[in-house]
């Protein structure tokens, strides 16, 4: 269901409330949010992408949507393609418009999908979950430029960003085999998206259907190298660098940051500050949650998979510090992760998740001291 308020406040917070009651009926408890979140004009997913002054569009499965009056009102939905192309995008999508007007989404077709788990082999021989790229010239109304860029299995596309030079990456994954673990990568363009180059491929071992390392998120710092923050089973983050624009990913080791097996979304705003969204290990105030995995099956190592808060931090140092975090989100007995981040405009910036019912708006300034 797209909601749309095409009334005021008083019916937007009217929706805001109606959505939460709806996303959280069955659900052990209620979802809760910070006192500093305030509702979204809609509880589309993202992710979004500013077209003009007054124009958003958002991505869906199969359909774009678009509000010309800075998210208050929805088009209907428009299909990405005239005929049946075999296209579902996933929810696990990136998209960017370029310095020079170019539209380009990454996702994997979930109509390829094949998925061969056995346990047996710890390992899943042959699974399909390609990584696709298309590119719109006209701000979404029509897609062209459809790729594959490979067959194998990729758990996820978390984000996408322009360097100042005008290079568009984006992150994705691969399935390694015999065993069965994943892989992460970027793909990079200097032509607005007609063509991509492949980096090399991050494979730091592992065994599971969950494990190796996983859906990074990145960022270009300000000294102009490209920061990559990933997923691991080993209670943090693992970072990676880049001083080729992203051809090229080295210096891999621990970021220091703990975090549960699960993604973050790490966005430069418009202050020049990085902001951090992710799944902590532990519940705030905490020091232990039940472990998954150890088996070889989720992951050989034991780890955390709490994903009941989203917390938020920001860092004025490139990373090098973090505010005290904050928990936004919490949704006991269920999820609120796979966050998105979209800075709506200055300094308000649009949360939403992919698993779980969190669609709020949260403002830079009541998070950091100026």
């Amino acid at each position: 269901m797209i909601a749309t308020c095409r009334t005021k406040s008083l019916l937007c917070l009217m929706a805001f409330a109606s959505i939460l009651a709806a996303a959280t009926a069955g659900a052990a408890e209620p979802l809760w949010l910070d006192d500093r979140c305030q509702p979204m004009p809609t509880e589309l997913l993202g992710p979004f992408v500013r077209l003009d002054e007054s124009t958003i569009l958002a991505i869906d499965s199969k359909a774009t949507f678009v509000s010309s009056d800075n998210g208050s009102t929805w088009s209907e939905p428009r299909p990405l393609f005239e005929d049946d192309r075999g296209i579902t995008v996933s929810n696990e999508r990136a998209i960017l418009r370029t310095d020079s007007g170019v539209l380009i989404a990454a996702f994997m077709n979930l109509d390829e999908r094949k998925w061969t788990w056995d346990n047996a082999l710890h390992d899943a021989p042959g699974a399909v979950l390609p990584t696709y790229v298309m590119r719109s010239l006209d701000n979404g109304r029509t897609w062209q430029d459809v790729q594959k860029l490979h067959d194998d299995w990729s758990g996820a596309v978390r984000d996408m960003i322009q360097t100042r030079d005008g290079r568009v990456i984006f992150t994705a994954m691969k399935m390694r085999h015999n065993p069965g673990r994943h892989s992460v990568l970027t793909y990079s363009s200097t032509d607005d998206g007609r063509t991509w180059t492949p980096s090399n491929l991050i494979d730091l071992g592992g065994r599971g259907h969950h494990g190796g390392v996983t859906e990074p998120t990145l960022t270009e710092l300000k000294d102009g190298r490209l920061w990559m923050l990933i997923r691991t089973n080993w209670g943090e983050f693992w970072s990676g660098y880049s001083s080729d624009g992203g051809r090229f990913w080295q210096i891999l080791q621990p970021s220091g940051i703990a975090a549960s097996s699960a993604p973050a979304m790490l966005k430069r705003l418009a202050s020049g500050r990085l902001m951090l969204l992710w799944n902590r290990p532990y519940p705030e105030g905490e020091t232990t949650w039940p472990l998954s995995g150890g088996d070889g099956l989720w992951s050989d190592t034991p780890v955390s998979n709490f994903r009941e808060e989203l917390s938020v931090a920001f860092s004025d140092d490139e990373g090098a510090t973090w505010t005290k975090p904050a928990v936004i989100a919490r949704q006991p007995k269920a999820r609120a992760s796979y966050p998105y981040a979209f800075e709506h405009s200055l300094g308000e910036i649009w949360v939403t998740t992919m698993q779980g019912p969190v669609r709020v708006m949260i403002r830079e300034k009541d998070f950091v001291d100026d």
